[in-house]
């Protein structure tokens, strides 16, 4: 017990050099962490927002087919009381939330289609996505030129 007790008075604590050269690390470690995990965070708000137009394509596509629709119709995808909500009919889930905001809707989720519009049948679905305070993710894209945007 006594050669414990003597050994323990002789170790000692980490002299200032090595303090400073530890925190020197975690400071270099926290500058290249901090960039990348922000990074991260907006490729999945921008991926959020994609699937979101990706959901409302699709569900747009099954209503025009579902309701042989032939004229232009622009359907929502949020609860602003349209009768071509993509959800009180059936074709979507839920109401399209901003992945930027705290669990609040888009200010417009909106796909138009026109059948008569140019190209493939891709093209005559124009999808419409804007923030609750109206900023402009997608205006009048189609889904191809979305998937393209990566």
């Amino acid at each position: 017990m006594k050669k414990r007790l003597q050994q323990m008075k002789n170790q000692k604590g980490l002299t200032l050099v090595e303090l400073l050269a530890v925190i020197v690390i975690l400071g270099i470690i926290a500058a290249i962490a901090v960039p990348a995990i922000g990074n991260i965070i907006d490729n999945a708000r921008e991926d959020a927002h994609e699937s979101n137009a990706e959901s409302l394509y699709n569900a747009a596509r099954l209503a025009v087919t579902s309701e042989n629709e032939t004229d232009e119709t622009t359907f929502s995808g949020v609860s602003n009381g349209d009768e071509d909500n993509l959800v009180d009919n059936g074709y979507l889930d839920s109401y399209m939330i901003d992945p930027e905001s705290d669990n609040e809707e888009y200010g417009t989720a909106e796909v138009t289609y026109d059948p008569d519009g140019d190209g493939d049948s891709m093209s005559q679905y124009k999808i419409s996505l804007t923030t609750d305070d109206e900023t402009i993710i997608y205006e009048e894209q189609t889904i191809s030129d979305i998937r393209d945007e990566d």
